[in-house]
């Protein structure tokens, strides 16, 4: 591959080199997913995450431009190329095949003064090394493939592609980059006298300074941190927001990835809540409310007020607007929760163990909410475990 975009046809244009190497970088790897019209548009040509590509038509040029050339050189100069590579129109991953033998090369026609004897004498030798080139090429093949794959990476995933943690998130790394929309509640007063929750009721047509909305907490800022570290790992992204920003027309059809209780994330309070888990707070105590109690489970799970030794969370992986789209929520009674909440998600051995309870017999991912509870020390939540979960 690095022959042929080092080739006088592709050499002089970079973008089409950077095209061709990496979209077989994708085939190599068997990863189809991260060679679609928006990742290749996203990391071959720098568009934004979640442009427009009916709009912007970037990716369709180059690959019709890219076919021609590639067409053009085996054509040519590697019309002695034994692997034969192409790039199927309607798609973006490249195909390999051998070249056939009627295409090889042009037929021993022209005998001069050769009689039959020497022409066939002749023709054997070519047969001969024909079948030794092959041997040697096919040979050379595996060599050629490890080294690119061990050498060429900037595409090259470092997680292994069936750890827990990618089969948990594998809906939300591959296809449109969901949208994360962390808690940006609305607040009244002002950081020098004191902030306090604005009423649901409340609107922006109100004056402007009698609202802040510029706070989030520090558990939303870690599991931020989580994911992209964990999106940075698989090369793909998400689209970060703020709840007071995010505008139900572009939600509607993406995957949501929320971070933050209701009170904290209003964006969470215009969809379908949770059923079997709801939190609640009261000017004395917190809790997370348990509907539809199994023996031994209590009715209410509450964390202590002073000091806070220990919080709960609702982790749920519940249908999105759209019905071939995913909600995942991760909503602590405090920002040490939802930290919590984001950690277990991103750790391969707390979701190994999810894994076990939500995975359907056919290995289907199904919808879920969870009840998870963190111990929490020096203000970091330390240790982590579901205390009970409904599949639906």
């Amino acid at each position: 591959m690095e022959r042929i975009a080092a080739s006088p046809r592709l050499k002089p244009s970079a973008r089409l080199c950077q095209f061709l190497l990496y979209v077989a970088d994708c085939a190599i790897r068997g990863v189809p997913e991260e060679a679609t019209e928006q990742q290749i548009g996203m990391r071959v040509f720098g568009r934004p995450p979640g442009y427009n590509s009916s709009e912007d038509s970037i990716v369709r040029t180059h690959a019709r431009l890219l076919r021609q050339k590639m067409t053009e050189y085996f054509a040519e100069e590697g019309s002695a190329e034994r692997i034969v590579v192409e790039i199927p129109k309607g798609h973006y991953l490249p195909v390999f095949h051998t070249r056939d033998e009627s295409l090889a090369g042009p037929a021993l026609t022209h005998h001069g003064d050769h009689g039959p004897e020497q022409v066939s004498a002749h023709s054997q030798q070519a047969s001969g090394a024909r079948n030794w080139t092959r041997i040697l090429t096919w040979a050379a093949v595996p060599m050629v493939l490890a080294t690119g794959i061990l050498f060429w990476r900037p595409w090259n995933r470092p997680m292994a592609a069936d750890s827990p943690v990618d089969v948990f998130w594998r809906p939300f790394l591959t296809g449109e980059p969901p949208i994360v929309i962390f808690s940006n509640a609305l607040f009244t007063g002002d950081s020098t006298n004191g902030l306090r929750y604005a009423s649901p009721q409340a609107s922006y047509a109100e004056p402007q300074e009698s609202y802040v909305d510029t706070y989030t907490g520090i558990g939303e800022l870690a599991s931020v941190y989580n994911l992209t570290r964990l999106y940075d790992a698989h090369r793909t992204t998400f689209l970060l927001k703020r709840s007071l920003l995010v505008t139900w027309d572009e939600a509607q059809m993406r995957n949501l990835i929320f971070l933050g209780s209701r009170a904290e994330n209003p964006s969470l309070r215009v969809l379908p809540s949770t059923v079997d888990f709801t939190m609640v707070a009261t000017p004395e105590s917190a809790g997370v409310v348990n509907h539809n109690p199994k023996p031994g489970e209590p009715a209410v799970y509450s964390r202590p007020e002073h000091p806070l030794t220990n919080d709960y969370a609702i982790l749920a992986l519940l249908p999105g607007v759209q019905s071939d789209k995913r909600i995942l929520m991760m909503s602590g009674l405090t920002t040490f929760g939802t930290q919590a909440a984001a950690d277990y998600v991103c750790l391969p051995e707390t979701v190994s163990e999810l894994l076990k309870k939500i995975t359907g017999p056919k290995g289907e991912i199904r919808p879920f909410e969870a009840v998870l509870e963190t111990t929490i020390v020096g203000g970091v939540p330390m240790k982590t475990r579901m205390v009970t979960i409904r599949v639906h």
